[in-house]
């Protein structure tokens, strides 16, 4: 790669090299590296303000600005993924020295009138008449994103914009930290199994090799460690028959990132009040004018109204399902009808589900080991979009912790290289949680015009193996690792040549559709047999249970799409109407705006906004736009539906899906790349038939 400084051994965060030396990248190197890679990038954008008036050209001005910008986003793109999943005292010490510097760095571009005025003119020439489609479209594209920042503003409003730019990235660090190290903080171990009472065997393996691990309990006295990550929080919470226990964790959990040197409301307060005071200044009522201008949804108030129209659609179902879990508890228990206890309502809700469709989803563990997904997830990868994937084993990939592992994507017709991916999928403490996907580097043009290889990382914090048991996830968990690849694929099999329009560079309420269609392959017969295979006998998933599990499907559907919208009006309602500095009650505030989206229980449901990174562990992340998951969800459910039409695992089907949108990346419009594969727009009764909230026809 041309664009970056040439490697020297001194310098491992700025090696050009498609196979990166992730054990050269230590703590001591982050500040120096990245000191230079800004210099460079500064006599980057010298070079671009320098050009005297008319000797602008799209490959002095356009192209090269972004040839600036990878100079230190690249390198940058590898500290924020070492900090996601090997996060420790020196790497954060160092993160945290540059991370002003590096905000700032990109919080200038936008704002830089040299830059600016050399862009326009150059989007004036003759020159630009001369481009192509996906030429003019990130001239267009980056027009916008100057003006969106303020480009065209006076001189102390755009040094504001900046300030609040860097504050922002300062203060959403620190509250990512803050989840972390509230999350760590918390364990407790069991030296009863009798407490254990309800918790499969699988879970309850997990938590003593867990406490073996951290030096509690022996072998012949074993104890159980918990913690708050999600893979032990979650089992707990659903199966555990111990209401005293799941009350403990469930507080425990709650009150992450709420007390003392950890309490994150400060800077929620703070960081709602500098992105309201962004928008201000760029001239938008609030900040999801701003977030949204450019997106599907266009407003703050489209978004809203999208919504609590399917809040509407949704509330009766949603009703009805918790007085009959509410029923089935005292018919269960023998006490009076009421309203469930908040650490109550995922076990009674499993139980329901057990009782109503004789379907325990532990029972499908055992067919879902992980390396026999992956191996089917990418068989049917290579059936639908015509792709080979291969893991790369010699000589061993470089990573950061054993369990990584490296793949290379490859055009199945051509051979030609199109991208390589790392894997990362157990919990440590020294990873965040979640689930998620990065687009570490976009392929460029070659000489011979084909793309250079894309790079990028899924990750997540699934069930570990447990003794010489493969990793068995279930159904959940085999949904999220399908997810993800949907964004990896959207990222490896883009065709466009212009890296800021590449993948999922896309609009954030588009960006879902590839990634949650794909979840839709886990629900099929034909599909599930390509990958739900037994790990001891190498059997399909019985009928029987397929069948169970097929009926269970949309058990508390709308108590779980209830939850999305509950996020997403949540997020709205913060960023459009609450105020920070006189506003004494966040909590309050919260369940006034969302009420009748949480199940009424007793006490009332707590809320995780202290520890919500989607929404503020980055200066805009999912901030006004976590209705996009839904948004897309409409989407996913629509276009799925020329799949089942056509053929689940028709090559035609998954040929078109590729070309119009997996390999289109922002190179049009999201409206109208849905509509080069559908035919038409978007059909919204089409995710209701499918959570049965609507009859079919």
């Amino acid at each position: 790669m041309a664009c970056l400084i040439r490697m020297n051994p001194s310098h491992p965060f700025l090696d050009p090299s498609f196979s990166i030396a992730w054990s050269a990248l230590t703590a001591d190197r982050l500040v120096p590296d990245l000191e230079l890679a800004l210099a460079a990038g500064k006599a980057a954008f010298d070079q671009i303000e320098n050009l005297d008036d008319g000797e602008e050209t799209f490959e002095n001005t356009f192209l090269a600005l972004e040839e600036a910008i990878l100079k230190v986003s690249l390198p940058w793109g590898k500290v924020t993924l070492l900090d996601s999943v090997n996060d420790h005292p020196e790497l954060r010490k160092a993160h945290k020295a540059m991370l002003p510097k590096v905000s700032a760095f990109f919080s200038a571009i936008p704002l830089n009138q040299a830059l600016y005025r050399k862009l326009r003119h150059f989007s004036k020439s003759a020159g630009h008449a001369s481009l192509d489609a996906v030429e003019k479209r990130f001239v267009e594209e980056t027009l916008m994103d100057f003006e969106d920042a303020g480009a065209n503003l006076d001189d102390p409003t755009r040094d504001r914009l900046q300030a609040i730019e860097s504050l922002l990235s300062e203060k959403t660090k620190q509250y990512s930290e803050h989840v972390l190290d509230s999350t760590n903080q918390y364990q407790k171990i069991i030296s009863s199994r009798e407490a254990l009472k309800g918790l499969p065997e699988s879970f309850i393996e997990a938590a003593r090799l867990n406490a073996l691990k951290k030096g509690h309990g022996t072998a012949e006295e074993p104890a159980y460690r918990f913690t708050l990550q999600e893979t032990s929080y979650g089992p707990a919470m659903r199966f555990l028959d111990s209401e005293s226990l799941r009350q403990e964790l469930y507080e425990a959990f709650y009150s992450r990132a709420s007390s003392e040197a950890l309490d994150n409301e400060p800077l929620i307060r703070e960081i709602i009040a500098l992105r309201a005071e962004k928008a201000r200044l760029l001239g938008r009522e609030c900040f999801p004018d701003w977030v949204l201008s450019r997106r599907m949804a266009r407003s703050g108030k489209a978004a809203l109204a999208f919504v609590e129209d399917l809040f509407e659609k949704t509330r009766t179902a949603f009703v009805r399902e918790n007085e009959a879990l509410e029923a089935y508890k005292a018919e269960s228990t023998g006490g009076s009808l009421q309203p469930l206890k908040p650490w109550d309502l995922l076990y009674w809700s499993e139980r329901l589900r057990r009782t109503t469709y004789d379907f325990d989803e532990e029972l499908l563990r055992p067919y879902f080991p992980l390396p026999t997904i992956m191996t089917g997830l990418f068989a049917l990868s290579e059936r639908l979009f015509g792709i080979r994937v291969n893991e790369v084993t010699d000589p061993k990939p470089d990573a950061w912790h054993p369990e990584v592992q490296l793949f290379e994507v490859t055009d199945a017709a051509t051979g030609h290289h199109m991208g390589s991916f790392y894997t990362d999928w157990f919990p440590r403490e020294s990873k965040r949680g979640g689930a998620w996907m990065s687009s570490m580097v976009s392929g460029y043009p070659q000489a011979d015009g084909a793309l250079s290889p894309h790079l990028g990382f899924i990750g997540g914090n699934l069930t570990p193996p447990v003794g010489d048991q493969p990793a068995l996830l279930n159904h959940r968990d085999v949904e999220t690792v399908f997810h993800e690849f949907g964004h990896l694929l959207h990222h490896l099999l883009s065709e466009v040549k212009i890296r800021s329009l590449s993948g999922t560079n896309v609009t954030w309420d588009f960006v879902e559709l590839p990634s949650q269609i794909m979840e839709n392959w886990c629900w099929e017969r034909e599909s599930l047999d390509l990958f739900a295979r037994h790990y001891e006998t190498g059997d399909p998933i019985p009928g029987e249970l397929f069948d169970r599990l097929l009926k269970a499907r949309n058990f508390g559907a709308a108590r779980m799409q209830m939850r999305q919208l509950f996020f997403g009006k949540m997020d709205l309602a913060l960023h459009m109407a609450f105020d920070p500095e006189k506003a004494p009650d966040l909590d309050g505030f919260i369940q006034m705006e969302t009420e009748g989206y949480l199940p009424a229980t007793t006490p009332p449901m707590r809320i995780n906004i202290r520890f919500f990174e989607h929404l503020f562990a980055h200066p805009t992340g999912y901030a006004s736009g976590y209705y996009s998951y839904k948004w897309a969800e409409v989407l996913d459910a629509d276009a799925f539906t020329r799949f089942t039409r056509e053929g689940i695992l028709n090559p035609e089907t998954g040929k078109a899906f590729r070309q119009a949108v997996l390999a289109r990346g922002n190179s049009e419009k999201p409206d109208k790349l849905y509509h080069a594969f559908m035919g038409r727009d978007p059909d919204p009764q089409a995710l209701l038939i499918r959570l049965g909230l609507v009859a079919k026809g």
